[in-house]
């Protein structure tokens, strides 16, 4: 009798752990099904080559300037040589830091993308928290991300708060 109470005991255990319900989808699908991701990815692409032609422009004309300092250079005195080199020197600056500053981690292409995107992509992460709520999933993964990503998970399974008690802290009270 005592093996089949702790059999049964046993297999509604094991149902328990299978019940949770997981799906998975592809963001990068979905978004390309929205006319205004479309169009915000025609604004990036309009404006990244326009900001891409001037870093060009930039770049050539240094390159002029540097073709010109070669030819004149054995006109040229000493403390013109130095002005010239300098003025070479400063432009090269310059142009890398426009092209830093339009292009870099946190430059006015990846700001205008956030600010375009961002939206968008908040529009469907609560269409797909609605959905799993609608569904009773506990987990939604997106398969297109690069790190397969946690889209949505039930706050039932957040055991985050038992973790910080565990390590002797108070839930809830966040250092500053």
């Amino acid at each position: 009798m005592k093996k089949y109470i702790l059999i049964g005991l046993l297999f509604f255990t094991g149902l328990g752990a299978f019940a949770q319900k997981f799906a998975y989808v592809d963001t990068e699908y979905i978004l390309k099904h929205l006319p205004e991701y479309k169009s915000s990815l025609n604004q990036l692409n309009v404006l990244s080559e326009q900001w891409q032609q001037q870093v060009d422009n930039n770049f050539t004309e240094i390159d002029k300037m540097y073709k010109a300092y070669q030819a004149d250079q054995v006109l040229l005195t000493e403390d013109m040589r130095k002005r010239r080199e300098n003025e070479i020197i400063e432009k090269e600056k310059q142009a890398k830091d426009f092209q830093r500053k339009i292009f870099g981690p946190d430059g006015d292409l990846f700001q205008t993308r956030t600010k375009l995107l961002s939206p968008l992509q908040d529009k469907v992460t609560k269409a797909i928290g609605e959905i799993a709520k609608a569904k009773f999933l506990d987990f939604i993964f997106d398969k297109s991300s690069e790190a397969t990503m946690m889209i949505y998970a039930s706050s039932s399974y957040d055991v985050s708060n038992d973790v910080i008690t565990r390590l002797g802290y108070k839930p809830g009270s966040v250092i500053k």
